[in-house]
């Protein structure tokens, strides 16, 4: 993320932190979530692709959980 180099008003300060504050709370939750997602996508997708018919729809949800686990993650 680029940070800006803009002057905060010294009066605006506390408002700007609580701000930023919030917005990280809420961009860690979003990984959080999207980790939490992937493994129980992973663990269904193990799940289903016991039978080989379930091989069709379990792959392609083993692979989306591992794409989001790595996304979360990094």
């Amino acid at each position: 993320m680029a940070e800006e180099k803009s002057k905060v008003p010294w009066i605006l300060w506390p408002f700007w932190a609580i701000w930023r504050l919030i917005a990280m709370i809420v961009g860690m939750t979003g990984r959080l979530v999207a980790v939490i997602l992937g493994f129980v996508l992973m663990i269904a997708g193990v799940i289903i692709s016991v039978t080989v018919i379930g091989m069709i729809i379990g792959i392609p949800m083993i692979l989306i959980g591992v794409l989001l686990v790595i996304r979360g993650l990094f």
